[in-house]
């Protein structure tokens, strides 16, 4: 921001008096405030003229939902230009009338600009005022805009909600602000973008009986003269700190405030320490049952200020919970803290620990613009989890973390096209990539440098916005001068080539190609979804940190990389000292960065061996295991190992009793049961996984469970209950049986939602059809939800074909009136479950095709999504040829699905390749596994 020297800072407070002295002349008229356009597309404002500082008056009038107000902007010239650009949304009506604009001269002296006119820009929420005369570099001005515009019930801008509260349930309303990403301009003319960091001085109306609670503290209070037929008064609130428009809020209710004792001290930049108050607003009658979130509070600021080494320089912070918050997420208001009440009541740390660290990252020091809010969002996430662990000591924190979330990230960028098919996940999915790199860089530098350097960032960057590039050079300057990092190499860079691909690499690692206890490595595009045909991959590289731990020595504390692979397709690392002839290397352990790592099949038998060891097993951490486990059938599905040791790397879970060890085998079952299951196979398959789980499943069978525990019998019972395990069917049986005995069944279901699918699939044709029953009478009064997970059972859960061409029936040719389209595209979705469904509707579709192409002829949507779901699931060489029958028999009939059907011939070729190389394979290793174990199969009923 150019601010013409010093002369900037001896003008400022002549500019607020102006401000305050040229607003007691408003004049209103009334205007249409329907937006008839919607926000596009944001667009840059140009930088000729910035603002310095905001004076507001705001007059929201709660009984006509209604606002109105009086913004004078200060602003400084950068440029000469007759022009000034800022946002105002169609939603808020200026008065053209009253636009003012005083320029101040060195001498203190002001003179009027004239204004020649205002106008919107088309299909943008940007306002031009146009000036008679050109104005000159380092100029300071005042521009006055008095406004008005509307309340509005969703959450954009300023919004009106209501909660019931006291024994009679009284309803009581509220206003708040809801200003991110760019929800100031509903509010206020404004520069609203991130980048541009101001203090606000704010004066705001409420009726008498209400609270108001702003970024800052009340000051005074003043009674206005008011028409209302509610007494109204006026709150002045402190000046801020120079802050970003989308951090302004403010919340005007009767809640009440929580009274407590004590207060937090910060450390000011001139060593003193000044008070900061934590308080906390809610309903009278639930301030008794959230009396702990303040020491939550307490406890995560002080381990942020810990953190951070400097606490925020805030005076207090409000934290309002609010019944039946329409706010996806806390609201960001620098020293204002929105929340649902019931995320109040959560047991766990992460939501206010997100909402906290914050305040030091994203209000107190912001992202410049929108495109580096993924990044920011990603350091506040890793920072979170980082404290939490801190705070929790690994007891009450969700173990499962990261591995869970990067099972999502292999997933999507290992497919042909990433979110193709679900783009909404996208910036998502990049900010938690985001986050693995952070947390990549949090080991291979080590934690101590890594937060150095973020101590270091804030301290550099406070009221300040930054770039991307800052925040990696504070940490490549620390790591440097720490000596974790060698000087010619760059943390923009490292990072740089993992978050600007929608992909990440996978190494695969030799140790047997020479004796001389060498390691190549080498790199390249991790692709699990099949053909491998992605344009230019072979460009495609990263800077991997290789981190090693040998057999020889076990230490997982170790995690400074070995050496870094730049950008290179292969290395040879020489003479590796803790390495001999028959010792096993690990690479990448406890899943530092976000990529597989294959080995060759000596390493892998090693590793199993020692693993099958009880000793072994436990100098190996837990998400270690889990990572070979991972990585194997991964790189098998992908085609890089053989299934024979992936099969082989799950007969250690015969000893395993960790719930995260046991995620991606659970995973593994699922995704291979569900691409095998036309084979014969399958069957085979199946005993496997009964074989596997059964034990298990037994163990655990224990009241006296910790939680971790009861989410893997959990888990293991859903799968056992899928195969067919007869406590688990007799069990939904009996449950269900007291379901249909019931004198009203449509309001009386108890049954937990894991006994539904069982008595679907193994249940008789009667249970199925009292629950048809159930979904054809469903209450309107009862949630949708509900009627939803039943129709997606009745659908995907049966065996039997008759189930489900009944469903079709009534749903397709019938043309049921209790039955929607969303309904019948539900019904598709599910049918692509398991063979069982898809091929039933496969042949439906076949012996039907003239009755169900005239209904659908003009239902292109239901029409596209039936064919996809009925040819796109097969697998096999069979599959292939039954697909390739029905486009031959209608090739002209198919219409807008014509692409789709020819979609699906493509992929299965690929699929029915797959099949054929590895089927053969994994049949063999089942035949000799389950001819080497005691089989189960009394136990399960017979399918």
């Amino acid at each position: 921001m150019f601010f013409c020297g010093l002369r900037f800072i001896a003008l400022q407070m002549l500019v607020y008096a102006v401000a305050i002295a040229a607003s007691k002349t408003i004049n209103k008229r009334s205007v249409d405030l329907s937006a008839t356009r919607a926000l596009i597309s944001d667009v840059r404002l140009p930088t000729e003229v910035v603002p310095t500082g905001y004076d507001i008056h705001l007059y929201p009038i709660i009984e006509k939902d209604s606002f109105t107000g009086t913004v004078h902007i200060n602003i400084s010239w950068s440029q000469p230009i007759k022009k000034i650009s800022l946002h105002a949304h169609y939603d808020l009506n200026l008065n053209e009338r009253t636009l003012n604009l005083l320029k101040i001269n060195k001498d203190s002296i002001t003179e009027s600009i004239p204004i020649l006119r205002g106008d919107r820009m088309i299909r943008k929420t940007i306002y031009v005022i146009y000036l008679k005369n050109t104005v000159q570099e380092c100029s300071q001005c005042v521009l006055k805009i008095d406004f008005e515009g509307n309340i509005w019930k969703s959450a954009e801008g300023l919004f009106k909600g209501s909660y019931v509260t006291g024994i009679n349930n009284e309803e009581k309303h509220y206003l708040a602000t809801s200003m991110r990403p760019n929800n100031a301009r509903r509010l206020f003319p404004c520069f609203d973008e991130p980048g541009f960091k101001v203090p606000f001085t704010v004066s705001i109306a409420r009726p008498k009986s209400y609270v108001i609670l702003f970024n800052t503290p009340l000051t005074r209070t003043e009674i206005m003269n008011s028409s209302s037929e509610l007494d109204y008064v006026i709150d002045y609130f402190e000046p801020t700190p120079p802050m970003s428009t989308f951090t302004f809020g403010f919340v005007i209710s009767q809640l009440n405030k929580l009274k407590r004792e004590g207060t937090l001290f910060m450390q000011t930049q001139t060593g003193l320490e000044e008070q900061m108050e934590i308080n906390l607003w809610a309903r009278q009658e639930a301030l008794a049952d959230i009396k702990d979130v303040y020491e939550k509070l307490y406890t995560i600021y002080d381990r942020l200020i810990d953190y951070f080494n400097v606490s925020l320089p805030l005076k207090k912070i409000d934290v309002i919970a609010i019944p039946e918050l329409d706010f996806l997420h806390p609201a960001d208001c620098w020293g204002l803290l929105m929340f649902k009440e019931r995320d109040l009541f959560k047991p766990r740390y992460y939501i206010l620990t997100y909402e906290l660290i914050y305040q030091w990252l994203g209000s107190w020091i912001t992202p410049n613009w929108w495109d580096v809010s993924h990044i920011n969002k990603a350091l506040v996430g890793f920072l979170t989890t980082a404290v939490i662990q801190k705070i929790d000591d690994n007891r009450k924190y969700d173990l499962k973390y990261p591995l869970s979330g990067l099972y999502s990230l292999y997933y999507e960028f290992s497919k042909r096209y990433p979110h193709s098919k679900i783009t909404g996940i996208k910036q998502e999915m990049k900010s938690y990539k985001t986050e693995m790199i952070l947390r990549m860089l949090n080991y291979s530098l080590s934690e101590s440098t890594f937060q150095a350097g973020i101590r270091n960032f804030v301290a550099d960057y406070q009221y300040k916005a930054y770039f991307s590039n800052n925040l990696w050079d504070a940490l490549t300057k620390q790591a440097i001068t720490d000596g974790m990092l060698d000087s010619e190499y760059s943390i923009g860079e490292i990072a740089t080539s993992w978050i600007t691909k929608d992909r990440l690499p996978m190494i695969t690692v030799d140790t047997d190609f020479n004796k001389n206890n060498d390691l190549k490595i080498s790199q390249k595009l991790y692709l699990r979804e099949r053909p491998h045909d992605v344009p230019e991959q072979h460009l495609m590289l990263w800077w991997i940190p290789i981190v090693i731990i040998s057999q020889n020595n076990l230490n997982f504390n170790l995690t400074k990389p070995t050496i870094w692979m730049k950008e290179e397709r292969e290395i040879i690392l020489s003479n590796i000292s803790s390495m001999t002839e028959n010792s096993f290397v690990i690479i990448n352990p406890e899943e530092i960065g976000p990529f597989p790592v294959n080995y060759d099949s000596k390493n892998w038998n090693l590793l199993l061996s020692f693993l099958l060891k009880e000793d072994g097993r436990s100098r190996i951490p837990a998400y270690t295991r889990a990572k070979l486990i991972h990585d194997a059938w991964n790189l098998a599905y992908a085609g890089e190992l053989s299934f024979v040791t992936v099969f082989n790397m799950t007969l250690f879970m015969k000893y395993e009793r960790t719930l995260i060890v046991w995620t991606p085998v659970l995973t593994f079952i699922d995704h291979i049961g569900r691409h095998i299951d036309m084979s014969k196979v399958h069957k085979k398959f199946e005993m496997y996984v009964q074989t596997l789980l059964t034990p298990l499943y037994e163990e655990l069978h224990n009241p006296e469970q910790n939680s971790w525990q009861n989410e893997l019998k959990t888990s293991t019972e859903r799968f056992l209950c899928h195969a067919g395990y007869k406590p688990c069917i007799e069990k939904a049986h009996k449950n269900f049986q007291l379901w249909m005995e019931s004198a009203n069944p449509d309001l009386d279901n108890v049954l937990p939602n894991n006994y539904i699918c069982p008595v679907f699939k193994w249940g008789t044709i009667d249970e199925w059809e009292f629950g048809l029953e159930r979904v054809i009478t469903f209450p309107k009064n009862r949630t949708q939800s509900e009627r939803t997970y039943l129709l997606k059972t009745l659908a995907g859960c049966p065996q039997e074909s008759n189930k489900i061409i009944r469903l079709l029936n009534i749903t397709i040719l019938e043309e049921n009136g209790n039955f929607s389209a969303n309904d019948a595209l539900l019904i598709f979705s599910m049918l692509t479950g398991g063979s069982p469904g898809y091929i039933t509707l496969y042949n439906f579709l076949s012996e039907n095709w003239s009755e169900i192409k005239r209904k659908f002829e003009s239902k292109t949507n239901l029409w596209d999504n039936l064919i996809s779901a009925a040819t796109g699931q097969f697998k096999t060489s069979e599959g292939y040829e039954m697909v390739k029958t029905l486009y031959n028999q209608h090739k002209e009939e198919f219409g807008s699905a014509t692409h789709i059907i020819e979609s699906s011939l493509k992929n299965i070729k690929e699929e029915a390749k797959w099949s054929d190389e590895n089927l053969p394979v994994i049949e063999e290793w089942l035949d000799n596994f389950l001819s080497n174990n005691n089989r189960p199969e009394e136990k399960f009923v017979s399918s």
